[in-house]
């Protein structure tokens, strides 16, 4: 097995404990035996458990990264990008509860250094996004608005959406894409989302 697989199969038996036990709770220990690896494999690629945690935050920020590059690139117009990055953010979080729900609800309390790493992630998101707002504005395709308070309110409403699933309040994140996006787009003075079915 390469350095590679065996790196992505203790990242997947970490998965596994940490959404079984807890971040706290979990051990070194049990991410070794459910990766059938040794300790002196997962200290071989992670220093601690701490590290291997950050690496699955990693993980997801790369999914959500190419979904959004992916649906970005598929479309024409800023306006249109700006609502595929939402649309994909949001897939990758439903395609993805465990991690989503380590990320944003078990990793809350674990300190400065998961805080710089999930404003990180963040940050990129939003920059991505506050870009093809000001895009959009320039073009004439939204009215002029202050696109760094759109771009936090729209992060907030995803982060909400997206927790209120992981508490079982929203039943079917998936479905709520077309609603909440069509929202947002109307929160910048867009009448109807273009491309987005009806929901």
């Amino acid at each position: 097995m390469s350095k590679l697989e065996t790196r992505g199969r203790i990242l997947e038996a970490a998965l596994e404990v940490f959404a079984r036990k807890g971040y706290h709770r979990a051990r070194v220990d049990d991410i070794v035996r459910a990766s059938a690896t040794s300790k002196g494999a997962v200290y071989h690629h992670f220093p601690n458990k701490q590290a291997v945690f950050l690496a699955l935050v990693d993980d997801f920020a790369a999914r959500l990264t190419r979904g959004v590059a992916a649906a970005i690139a598929a479309r024409q117009g800023a306006l249109a990008r700006v609502q595929g990055a939402l649309m994909a953010a949001l897939d990758t979080f439903a395609g993805n509860e465990r991690l989503a729900r380590l990320i944003l609800l078990e990793a809350a309390s674990l300190g400065p250094v998961y805080q710089a790493k999930r404003a990180e992630v963040a940050g990129r998101f939003a920059a991505l996004i506050r870009g093809y707002l000001d895009e959009a504005v320039a073009d004439g395709s939204i009215p002029p608005l202050d696109t760094a308070v759109a771009t936090l309110a729209w992060l907030g409403a995803v982060n909400e959406i997206v927790i209120q699933w992981l508490h079982g309040d929203v039943p079917d994140l998936g479905a709520s894409i077309p609603a909440l996006t069509r929202l947002l787009l109307r929160s910048i003075g867009t009448p109807a989302a273009p491309d987005a079915p009806p929901g």
